[in-house]
């Protein structure tokens, strides 16, 4: 499921550098770092890697980087490609995913800075409200742990189910205690999910995914996930030891900047949100 396609905009290294870093980007090096060389990051299509072509296109020539970004349109390929040293960091989880990930494949990553969230949505081709829903209805969910969990943490805040307490960011299936309707769940990659809209009665989509269909969780969605206190926000993602990487620790630093929380605002219209500090 690896769509790895380079989009490499070299920069010339810039003559401006960065309070937070404390170097003289002009110098090309910082310690035994060569400022020039790269920084490879991984990304989904959409909107990280437009949220990173906007970095790449105006802000890191004066930051005194060089941004190479490579695509996945799946979720498991861009922390084994970090792992392995393909990447120098990836930007397109989400702290529960990334410490499941931890867990499972036994990677030692460090998050460096949330940068976005994308509300998880619930969306239907057949029903109009989360009310119409049917008896006996299916619902599609994301297949992975954390994104399934979400995604039935979303069902049970619209009424639709109960959960037991196992902890909202690890709930399955399996925890369903009430579920009035008899809905059945379909389990299925979530990069598939917008493709399963025609065959389901409603799937709950992951932000990045409906974008890349048209989907909008603030104008299609039936329900939407709220952004406040939601611990979902989208991280720059480093081998841990690398967050010292001054060239990390430079986008990193626009990566939270005023200048791209504009551009996402302006961009996505609230089915993309900036990250709080």
């Amino acid at each position: 499921m690896r769509n790895a396609l380079p989009l490499t905009a070299l920069l010339a290294a810039g003559a401006l550098a960065l309070s937070a870093c404390g170097t003289d980007a002009s110098a090309g090096t910082d310690g035994d770092v060569d400022l020039s060389t790269p920084l490879k990051v991984g990304v989904s299509p959409v909107p990280h890697a437009e949220i990173l072509q906007f970095v790449d296109d105006e802000l890191a020539a004066d930051a005194g980087i060089d941004l190479e970004l490579v695509e996945f349109t799946d979720y498991v390929q861009p922390n084994a490609a970090l792992d392995d040293g393909s990447l120098d960091a990836n930007y397109f989880q989400h702290e529960p995913y990334l410490a499941e990930q931890e867990a499972a494949a036994g990677y030692d990553f460090t998050a460096v800075t949330p940068v976005h969230l994308e509300p998880l949505g619930l969306y239907s081709d057949r029903v109009g409200s989360v009310e119409e829903i049917p008896e006996g209805g299916q619902v599609a969910i994301p297949n992975d742990p954390s994104n399934g969990a979400r995604a039935l943490q979303l069902l049970a805040d619209q009424g639709l189910i109960t959960l037991a307490d196992t902890g909202e960011a690890s709930a399955t299936v399996l925890d369903v205690e009430d579920n009035p309707k008899q809905l059945e769940f379909v389990e299925i990659e979530a990069a598939q999910l917008p493709r399963s809209l025609p065959d389901v009665d409603a799937a709950v989509i992951n932000g990045n995914y409906a974008i890349e269909a048209d989907l909008s969780p603030a104008e299609d969605a039936l329900a939407a996930e709220s952004p406040e206190g939601n611990p979902y926000a989208n991280l720059l993602v480093v081998r841990a030891g690398d967050e010292d990487d001054p060239r990390v620790a430079r986008l990193a630093e626009l990566l939270a900047s005023d200048e791209v929380a504009q551009f996402v605002e302006e961009t996505y219209d609230g089915a993309v949100i900036p990250a709080a500090g």
